[in-house]
Parts: C-alpha cells; sequence; structure tokens
C-alpha cells in the first residue's frame, strides 16, 4: 500500500466499507482498504442476520426505502449471493379477528409486491388451529389466527468477508489490523491516510486521489480528525440478541412479534432461536459493546408475552450487542431516528457515507464511490455491482445439485456437505482440498461439534482470520452458540491455526488465554443491569489490535 498512489482509500471494513471497494474495484479502479481490527468486527458481525425490506418502515410510510431494500433482497437471492442469503419464513399471530387480519393482509399485498416480487413465496392467511399446527408454542388463548410471509437471512460476518474476498478478486488490496491514526493532506485537500500496522506499531502512509470513509458508529471520531466539519452526525443505537436453544419453542417457521416498543424476531439459527433485538442509545465505548442482563429480561418479557412455555435467563446460551449507526435526528427514542443513509463530502478529497442499514449496502456503496468520483478528471464507467456475484455464488446450484459426488470424493456425510455448501458456496472445492491434504480436519471440533475443523484451518489460511477470536465469532460463530462461548474450542482451535499464522508455543498459549478472558467478560458483562457496569467489566479483554 505504501508504494502506489491508488484512486480510492476505503476506510472501514464492514459491510459498507468492503461493498464499497468492490463497487470501486468492479469499475476498474486501483483500492485500497484498510480495517483497525478484524471485517466485520464491528457492526456488521452483530447485525439482525436479516435481508429484509423492514415491516415496520412501511407502517411508517417509508415506501421508498422498502422498495430499495426489498429490490437488494431479490438481487442478494437470485444473483449475488444465493449461498449466504437465504428466504424465510415467518408467521405473524393475530389477537384481533377482522380489523387487525385486514389491516396485516393489506401491509403485506404491498410488502409482496412493492419491489423484487417473486424472490420469495407470497404471504398467507391462516385460521387458529392452521397457526397452532405451525406454531404450538404461541400460547395463549387470545390467538385469533396468523398471517404468514417470507423475508431472508444472512450470515451476516460470513458475508461481508466475501464481499472483502470479493474485492480483493477484483484487484482491491485489503488489510486488517491497519488503522488510522491521521490523514495525509496536500494544502487543503486530503490526499491519503497515515496507517498503524496493529502487529508491528509501524505507521505507513496511504495514498489516493479520494478517501471514503465507511466507519459507521465511528464516523464523528474520523470525521473529526480529518477536520472535516459540518458533515453528517453518527448516534450508536445498540442491538441485543439472544440464541435459545431449538427445542425451547415448537415452530416451524420464524415468528413476528409486538414488542414493548417496536417488534420483535424469533428466527432459527442452526440449533437454535434468535431472538431481538433492543433499540437503545448507547453512550459507552463503541468497540466492545455489551449485552445487560436489562436488554435480556426485556427480550425474554416480550417473547413470553406470546409463547408457552415461558423462557427464563436459564435458557439462554449466547447474547451478543452491536452497534446501528443512525443518522442524529431531534427525537427522544432511537427507534425513531433515520435508519436511511446519506452521502457527503465535507473536505476536498474526501466522502463519507453513514446510516442505512444492512440490506441496502450495495446502494450505498455505489452512492458513496459516485460521490468520490464527481470531480475526478475522465471518464468511469458506472456502478456494475448489481451484475458481480461473490465468490461462491458462481456455479452454487451446478455444485449444490452434485453434492453426492463430494460426498464420494470427501467421505463427509450428505448432510454435512450441505452444511459446507450453504456456508461457501462453490469455494466448499478448497476446504475439500485442504482436508484431502489434511485428512484429520473432518473431525468436529470439540466443544463445537457442528463444526469441523477445516472451517476453522480455512478461516486463517483464506479468509483473513487473525486471532482467535476471528475465527471463533466471526468465520465461525462458536462464540455465541456454545454455553462456554467457545473457550474448550479455542484450546483445540490454537494449535491447528498456528503454523498457518507463525505462532510459536508463547503465542500460541497466550491467544487461548486471551480469548478466555475474552468470553468470561462477556459472560460477566451479561450479568450487569446497566450500561455503564457492563461496559466497565467488557473493557478488561479489549481486542489485541486496539
Amino acid at each position: 500500500m505504501a508504494r502506489e498512489t491508488f484512486d480510492v482509500v476505503v476506510v472501514g471494513g464492514g459491510v459498507t466499507g468492503c461493498g464499497t471497494a468492490l463497487d470501486a474495484a468492479s469499475r476498474g479502479l486501483s483500492v485500497a482498504l484498510v480495517e483497525m481490527r478484524d471485517y466485520a468486527a464491528g457492526t456488521s458481525s452483530r447485525s439482525g442476520k436479516l435481508i429484509h425490506g423492514g415491516l415496520r418502515y412501511l407502517e411508517q410510510g417509508k415506501f421508498g426505502l422498502v422498495r430499495q431494500a426489498l429490490t437488494e433482497r431479490a438481487l442478494m437471492l437470485e444473483r449475488l449471493c444465493p449461498h449466504l442469503v437465504r428466504p424465510v419464513r415467518f408467521i405473524y399471530p393475530l389477537r384481533h379477528r377482522a380489523w387487525e387480519r385486514a389491516y396485516v393482509g393489506a401491509g403485506l399485498m404491498l410488502y409482496d409486491g412493492i419491489g423484487g416480487a417473486g424472490a420469495v413465496p407470497r404471504h398467507r392467511h391462516l385460521g387458529r388451529r392452521a397457526a397452532q399446527r405451525l406454531a404450538p408454542d404461541l400460547g395463549g388463548g387470545g390467538l385469533a389466527g396468523a398471517v404468514t410471509f417470507s423475508d431472508a437471512q444472512v450470515d451476516d460476518a460470513r458475508h461481508t468477508v466475501t464481499l472483502a474476498r470479493t474485492a480483493a478478486a477484483y484487484g482491491a488490496v485489503v488489510a486488517s489490523g491497519a488503522k488510522v491514526v491521521d490523514f495525509l493532506t496536500e494544502g487543503e485537500r486530503i490526499s491519503g491516510v497515515l496507517v498503524r500496522d496493529s502487529d508491528t506499531g509501524h505507521e505507513l502512509p496511504v495514498r489516493a486521489h479520494q478517501v471514503i470513509s465507511a466507519t459507521g458508529v465511528w464516523n464523528d471520531t474520523l470525521s473529526a480528525r480529518a477536520g472535516a466539519t459540518g458533515g453528517l452526525r453518527v448516534s450508536a443505537s445498540k442491538g441485543v440478541h439472544v440464541l435459545v436453544p431449538r427445542e425451547r419453542i415448537r415452530s416451524e417457521a420464524a415468528i413476528l412479534l409486538r414488542a414493548e416498543d417496536s417488534v420483535l424476531f424469533v428466527r432459527p439459527w442452526g440449533r437454535h432461536w434468535l431472538i431481538g433485538t433492543t433499540d437503545t442509545p448507547w453512550q459507552q465505548d463503541l468497540d466492545h459493546p455489551a449485552a445487560t442482563g436489562a436488554d435480556v429480561d426485556y427480550l425474554l418479557r416480550n417473547v413470553n408475552r406470546a409463547i408457552r412455555p415461558r423462557l427464563t435467563r436459564d435458557d439462554v446460551v449466547g447474547a451478543f450487542a452491536g452497534l446501528r449507526p443512525l443518522l442524529t435526528a431531534d427525537a427522544g427514542s432511537t427507534s425513531a431516528w433515520s435508519r436511511e443513509h446519506a452521502v457527503t463530502c465535507p473536505r476536498e478529497g474526501l466522502t463519507v457515507v453513514a446510516g442505512g442499514k444492512y440490506t441496502t449496502y450495495r446502494v450505498m456503496a455505489a452512492d458513496a464511490v459516485d460521490a468520490a468520483l464527481r470531480n475526478v478528471a475522465g471518464t468511469v464507467p458506472e456502478s456494475c455491482s448489481a451484475e458481480v456475484p461473490l465468490l461462491g455464488a458462481d456455479g452454487y446450484q451446478a455444485v449444490w445439485n452434485c453434492r453426492h459426488r463430494l460426498f464420494e470424493r470427501s467421505g463427509l456425510p450428505v448432510d454435512q456437505i450441505e452444511r459446507l455448501i450453504g456456508r461457501y458456496g462453490s469455494l466448499v472445492e478448497e476446504l475439500l482440498d485442504q482436508l484431502a491434504e489434511h485428512p484429520e480436519w473432518g473431525e468436529p471440533i470439540p466443544g463445537a461439534e457442528d463444526y469441523l475443523m477445516v472451517e476453522a484451518a480455512y478461516a486463517a489460511t483464506h479468509e483473513g482470520a487473525q486471532h482467535l477470536d476471528d475465527v471463533l465469532c466471526r468465520r465461525l460463530h462458536i462464540g455465541t452458540e456454545t454455553a462456554d462461548r467457545g473457550v474448550r474450542a479455542a484450546r483445540h482451535v490454537a494449535p491447528v491455526i498456528a503454523p498457518v499464522l507463525g505462532w510459536d508455543a508463547g503465542t500460541t498459549s497466550h491467544e487461548i488465554e486471551r480469548y478466555a478472558r475474552r468470553s468470561e467478560a462477556e459472560r460477566q458483562a451479561q450479568l450487569a443491569d446497566t450500561d455503564e457496569a457492563a461496559n466497565a467489566v467488557r473493557l478488561s479483554a479489549r481486542d489485541p489490535r486496539l
């Protein structure tokens, strides 16, 4: 990076930053991307994991935002990443007979047709008995029936790192563990960034004709460092999700519920139900948001209004908190702040993109690149990212159709092959090549038997993982899907990835100890009653790159 002057340097390795790097690279521009931690380490691995238009935005009359998001949903399902995004069926329980059914049905009829029609099945009305057959644990005598509809869900962290890999495949140079500590200038113009390598502590200049900041909740800090006043202001809203075992709620569909001040999603996630989310202001450390006992109680209380038997804290296997970057508005509650995005150029050579929602990352990226190039001499092609499948998408259907041959080649059970294809698409061939060289990696990870050791190895060899938490919390989801938060798995994964990452015995031992401290800090934070108390506990085990 220090040897070249790029057309664009992107700051931020979340979904918007990685999408921006791909958009610019696929236009033929030279691109660098720097991320201070790991790809998707912030908001983009802690989202609701839904690709959706947003029914509550429809209720608020934001038809343009919903149409845009549903169009993007169709693109991802059908073309861009069908191996990472898949439809999920929801049931919406009705408690009132005529008026509620008419009201919800009218909204879902619009939702089915407003954008990307045909990408998922249309909504259907159910009577009380049919609703109870579909979701037996939707208890309470007040159930009058239900409506089913479809949206989509995504493995957000995997999707984001695949965006980064796809950008690299089109020529972008990407680096994690690379923190922007200052901006380079030529007169009044921003001409690049000064980056600190977290491994060595060395600082190096990365020069570019345009800098695009896609830093989410860190936007205000970075803009101030650039001397960019009068630009976008972003506030952080905390969203918490919990996981409970699938057997605790009997339902063949995900569930959409009305919560005290918003809506609540209960959706399948492997062997678990993923329940969320909260929506509260967060004024603590941005790097390590923490779920509190109060957050967990809020989610359980609202779910328990609709299901029987009731859930308790003992049912919660894991929890995580993420921060939404909201464009600040004058409102008392973050649930009323803007989910739409904005792009500004507060200083010559600098473009800032902020706000938005995960589903519309590609639109945000294209808008950011368009704005950055507005005053650039010469002709630059328009965005073509709507036509660029992510790595693993090309040939995905053919690989799925041939999965029995992969079973014969690898010796893995067919259900494991199907799970791997659903996570890696046509890139599953790369994992099977590694497995041929290291047959012992075909064993399940002790303490996290849903995953194979080859997946942990692949995270280090192909997916840019540098630390244990990169592997266990983002490339895989062991950190939230196991009762011990992956501590046992860490002891088995570390020796496998150590040779790839150049760790000696001391470093390997330190990584295991650090991961255990991190897991304990998150567990203790979850027992706290306030954000302040949870934040103080969580900061006892910071990311080593910070």
